[in-house]
C-alpha cells in the first residue's frame, strides 16, 4: 500500500480497485465480440483454418455453457481464500485462453481457447459485483457498479474496431493486454475488508478499510465488525435449535409466491434479453449486417457504428432508468424491439421476393439502429435492475443463481442455433421467430411484474404474495431480522450489488 499523498484520496483508491475489475471485464467484452471478426476472416480463401457452419456456431456459443460452469467455481474460492485471490484465479483462464487462440492452427485449439475464456467470464460474474460492492463507499458504489455494463460494452466495441483493421491473431494479442493489466493491478490491490472481518482478522480489516475509505466512515467499519462478532456467538446456538428438515423447508419455500413468481419472471426476462438481438449482434454482427443491409454494405463500418451507439445508449440508460417507471420502460422498449424485428423481417422478405415498391440503404439501417437502441437502453439493462429489486433478501442468492443459469443456457441456445435458423428459414424467418419469443416473454412479464420503482423490498414482496404479511409471518420476519446470524448475512448482502448479472 502506498503512503498517503494529497492527490491519492480514498476516492482515487476506490477508482483504482474498481479499474482492476473493469479492465478484466473489458477483456471479457472482447471475448464476447471476438467471433464477429474471427469467423469472417476464417471464411476467406487464404485462411489456413477451415471451419464448417456447425464449428463456427460452436466457437460463438460455447461461452454460454462454460460461463455457467465457471459461475459455480468462484463462490467457494472467494469465501475460503478471499476476494483478491479469487480475482487472480479468475484471470488465469482468460490469459491462457487468449494465448491458446493466438497460437491455434485448427478448430480444436480455437475451441479450447474459447472454453477457457468462457470459464473465466463465468467465474468473474458472481465476483465482480462483490469486489466493487465491498471496496466502494456507499456514496460511490452505485456509480462504480454501473461501470460493469459500460466496460463490457466498451470491450465489444474495442475488439470490433481493432478486428476490422488487423488480423484475428493480432487482435487477440492486443486483447490480452486488458486482462494482464487487471492481473498487475490486482497485485497492488488490498483484500476486501468485509472478507477479513468474516475471518476474524479484525485489525487487518480496520487497516484496509481506512486505506480505502479514509477516517470518515468508521461507523460502518465498527458496525460490520460488531455484527460479525454477534454472528460468531449466535451461529452455534442457532444451528442446534434448527429442527425442521432441509427438504421440508425447501418445499415450503418453493410454494411461496414471493419465491417462485420472481424466479419465473426473471427466467423469462433473461431469455428475452438473448432474443432481443444484442447477443447475436455481438457474435455475428458482420453476417447480420450483410443479411439485412445487403451484400454491398460495409459491414465493418456499420459494426463500429452500432457498437458506438450501444456505448452511448448504455450511458443514457443509466439516467433514463432512474427517471421512468420500470413497467413503462420495459414495455416501451420491448414494444419497439418487437416492432423493429417484425419490420426487419417484413423488409428482408419483400426484398427477397422483389416486391418492395421503394428501396434504399437508409431503411434497413434505420430499422437495425432502432432495434439496437431498444436493446441498449431497455431490453439489456432493465432485467438486471429488476433482478436486483424483485427477490426478497432471503432468496437473493438462489434467485441470482437461477437467473445466471437461465441466461447462460439461453445465451448458448441462441448463438448455437442462429446460423442453422438463418440457413433453414432465412433472416426474415429468424427475426419472426425472435419477435414471437419476445412477445411471449413480454406477456409473462406483463402478468408477473409489479411496478418496483420507488418501492421498498418489503412492498415488492407483498405485491408478489398478493397481501401483506399476516401476524404469524410478521413474527417470523421479526425473528429473521432479530437473529444475529441472519441479520449479519442480510447486512452483508445489502453491501453488494442486488444482482450480479449486469451484462
Amino acid at each position: 500500500m502506498t503512503p498517503n499523498k494529497s492527490w491519492i484520496t480514498p476516492f482515487m483508491k476506490q477508482c483504482f480497485v474498481t479499474a482492476a475489475v473493469g479492465s478484466n471485464i473489458i477483456g471479457h467484452g472482447c471475448t464476447i465480440g471476438f467471433p464477429a471478426i474471427l469467423l469472417p476472416q476464417l471464411q476467406q480463401p487464404d485462411s489456413f483454418i477451415k471451419l464448417s457452419s456447425a464449428e463456427e456456431s460452436w466457437l460463438a456459443a460455447v461461452l454460454g455453457i462454460t460461463q455457467l460452469v465457471g459461475s459455480f467455481i468462484t463462490s467457494p474460492i472467494m469465501s475460503r481464500f478471499g476476494r483478491r485471490f479469487a480475482h487472480f484465479v479468475v484471470t488465469i483462464p482468460v490469459l491462457v485462453g487468449w494465448f491458446t487462440t493466438i497460437l491455434a492452427t485448427n478448430f480444436e485449439e480455437l475451441l479450447l481457447g474459447r472454453i477457457l475464456q468462457g470459464l473465466s467470464i463465468g467465474m468473474l460474474s458472481p465476483l465482480r459485483s462483490v469486489l466493487i460492492g465491498e471496496y466502494a463507499s456507499p456514496r460511490n458504489r452505485g456509480a462504480f457498479l454501473t461501470t460493469i455494463s459500460l466496460t463490457q460494452a466498451f470491450g465489444i466495441f474495442f475488439v470490433h474496431l481493432i478486428g476490422s483493421i488487423l488480423s484475428w491473431q493480432k487482435t487477440a494479442l492486443i486483447c490480452v493486454f486488458f486482462s494482464f493489466v487487471s492481473l498487475v493491478m490486482t497485485i497492488y490491490s488490498p483484500e476486501s475488508p468485509s472478507w477479513l472481518a468474516s475471518k476474524n482478522r479484525y485489525e487487518e480489516s480496520r487497516e484496509v478499510f481506512r486505506w480505502l475509505r479514509g477516517n470518515d466512515e468508521e461507523d460502518e467499519l465498527e458496525e460490520m465488525i460488531q455484527a460479525r462478532m454477534l454472528y460468531e456467538d449466535a451461529a452455534i446456538s442457532l444451528k442446534a435449535k434448527r429442527s425442521e428438515s432441509r427438504f421440508r423447508e425447501m418445499i415450503t419455500t418453493i410454494k411461496k409466491k414471493e419465491f417462485h413468481k420472481p424466479i419465473i419472471l426473471m427466467m423469462h426476462a433473461y431469455v428475452m434479453v438473448q432474443f432481443a438481438g444484442g447477443t447475436t449482434m455481438a457474435a455475428y454482427s458482420t453476417k447480420i449486417i450483410k443479411l439485412i443491409l445487403g451484400p454491398a454494405a460495409n459491414a465493418n463500418f456499420w459494426m463500429i457504428v452500432l457498437d458506438t451507439q450501444r456505448l452511448i445508449s448504455n450511458s443514457v440508460a443509466v439516467f433514463v432508468i432512474n427517471k421512468l417507471k420500470r413497467r413503462t420502460m420495459m414495455f416501451a422498449t420491448g414494444g419497439l424491439c418487437v416492432f423493429s424485428q417484425i419490420a426487419i423481417s417484413g423488409y428482408t422478405y419483400l426484398r427477397s421476393e422483389h416486391a418492395l415498391p421503394y428501396d434504399a440503404m437508409w431503411i434497413p439501417a434505420l430499422l437495425i439502429n432502432l432495434q439496437f437502441f431498444t436493446v441498449a437502453t431497455g431490453m439489456l439493462p432493465l432485467p438486471n435492475v429488476i433482478g436486483g429489486e424483485v427477490f426478497p433478501l432471503e432468496y437473493k442468492s438462489i434467485g441470482g443463481t437461477i437467473s445466471l443459469a437461465t441466461m447462460s443456457v439461453s445465451f448458448f441456445l441462441v448463438l448455437k442455433t442462429f446460423p442453422g435458423l438463418v440457413d433453414s428459414v432465412g433472416v426474415h424467418g429468424t427475426y419472426t421467430v425472435y419477435s414471437l419469443m419476445l412477445c411471449y416473454c413480454l406477456l409473462v412479464i406483463w402478468i408477473l411484474l409489479p411496478e418496483t420503482k420507488g418501492k421498498t423490498l418489503q412492498q415488492i414482496e407483498d405485491e408478489f404474495r398478493g397481501r401483506p404479511l399476516n401476524r404469524q409471518e410478521l413474527e417470523e420476519k421479526e425473528i429473521f431480522h432479530s437473529c444475529p446470524v441472519l441479520a449479519y448475512k442480510r447486512k452483508m448482502s445489502m453491501r453488494r450489488c442486488s444482482s450480479h448479472i449486469l451484462h
